[in-house]
């Protein structure tokens, strides 16, 4: 069939033509923007999920959602070499510029500025023009500390009392939070606790792989109360037929129900692996319906795409120590494993081997379901090493000891 109408759009963060299956938590993000615009107590929220489930879309939905209930609203995304105040400052920035409106000056907008200023001086995070943007002084004494468990609590107050001022709900959505770094976490669930107890107008919404939870755990003991963590997975079976089903019907396309039972089976009804195979499936047929035989002869063209994209991606970006341990979990299945399980199959003592799996957690490739257990991040990830096995000389963890 025609490729140029093809609907699929296998992508990182690429909006799907159908966003089935996630209607509870858009719902959860109208409500809970609604009550804080209200000055009702309502809970940040996280979005908890393995690679491929949709979590960067769906902070895009959400984000748009925002826009359209009139909040303010900045995005932005934690990479692993960067610190969070450096993330912060510049969309904070960008927010009390916006707050402080030329037809009504409000002070604690002005405020907010100034603490700000002193905030980025004190943590001396280099933001290029900010400077110039802010050419009042700072606030003495407030967020100018350079310690961010105290300062971030402050800045965000100031920027919550402003939006207050001016009655706009203020949203701050981030994606891959496990990388924030533990004591900058730690920062911002005290901050988020501090704008919770005085029902200011900020609200934080965030997505990440599972560590998450993990992490905030032991950032602060209160952070499962003051934080949701709605889980994203797979998608059910009706609502990956409809993925799959409604934006081919929109294109005069069929799909027959057992070519649909079957990408289903190969996708296990992950999004990301859904798109992709669509999108390959319709290229592959000739002529609508799309068949069973379509979605077979699919299958090579999307592990292709997947393996170069997808999965190999994050494969470069591992040292070979890191590599033979991933392909001694995937010797031993799909996971979750048995720390011990994995030593032995490389033949070295857990101890020895404790740097890499916690190196691995750190760069989002694997994480621990439950004490002692460590899975993949990435579906699928096994089947991929598998099929690309060509294993590192050994794994360089000294000698048994």
């Amino acid at each position: 069939m025609d490729p140029v109408t093809n609907p699929f759009a296998p992508g990182a963060g690429t909006e799907p033509p159908e966003l089935a299956g996630r209607d509870a938590i858009l719902g959860r993000t109208r409500i809970t923007l609604g009550r804080v615009a209200r000055g009702n107590p309502a809970k940040s929220f996280m979005l908890v999920g393995l690679r491929g489930v949709g979590k960067t879309v769906l902070l895009n939905k959400i984000q748009e959602i925002a826009d359209e209930m009139g909040c303010l609203t900045a995005q932005l995304e934690t990479p692993e070499d960067k610190s969070l105040p450096e993330l912060l400052i510049p969309v904070l920035r960008r927010i009390l510029l916006q707050l402080d409106t030329k037809e009504r000056v409000e002070a604690a907008v002005k405020r907010g500025l100034m603490i700000l200023k002193g905030f980025a001086s004190a943590v001396r995070v280099n933001v290029g023009e900010l400077e110039l943007g802010l050419d009042a002084h700072s606030v003495r004494g407030i967020a100018d500390s350079g310690d961010i468990e105290s300062d971030l609590p402050d800045l965000f107050e100031a920027v919550g009392e402003a939006a207050k001022a001016r009655n706009r709900v203020v949203v701050i959505v981030i994606d891959e939070v496990q990388y924030v770094r533990e004591q900058e976490f730690s920062a911002l669930i005290m901050a988020l606790h501090r704008v919770a107890q005085k029902r200011l107008l900020l609200v934080l919404i965030g997505a990440g792989l599972p560590q998450l939870v993990g992490l905030a755990g032991r950032s602060k003991s209160y952070a499962e109360r003051l934080f949701d963590y709605p889980e994203v997975g797979p998608l059910a079976f009706d609502d990956a037929c409809s993925a799959l089903l409604h934006p081919a019907e929109r294109e005069g396309v069929a799909i027959e129900p057992d070519a649909l039972e079957r990408a289903i089976q190969l996708t296990e009804g992950y999004p990301y692996f859904l798109q992709e195979w669509g999108y390959q499936s319709w290229n592959s047929a000739a002529a609508s319906p799309i068949t069973k035989d379509d979605v077979e002869a699919a299958t090579n063209g999307a592990l292709k795409s997947l393996d170069e994209s997808f999965f190999r991606v994050r494969f470069d970006r591992l040292t070979p120590r890191e590599k033979d341990y991933l392909f001694a979990m995937a010797d031993l299945g799909p996971g979750p494993h048995r720390s011990g399980d994995i030593a032995s199959r490389l033949a070295v003592k857990v101890e020895s081997i404790a740097p890499v799996r916690s190196s691995l957690i750190k760069k989002g490739m694997i994480f621990s379901p439950a004490h002692g257990d460590t899975a993949f991040t990435v579906p699928m990830f096994d089947a991929y090493l598998h099929r690309t096995r060509t294993p590192v000389s050994g794994l360089s963890v000294g000698p048994e000891q």
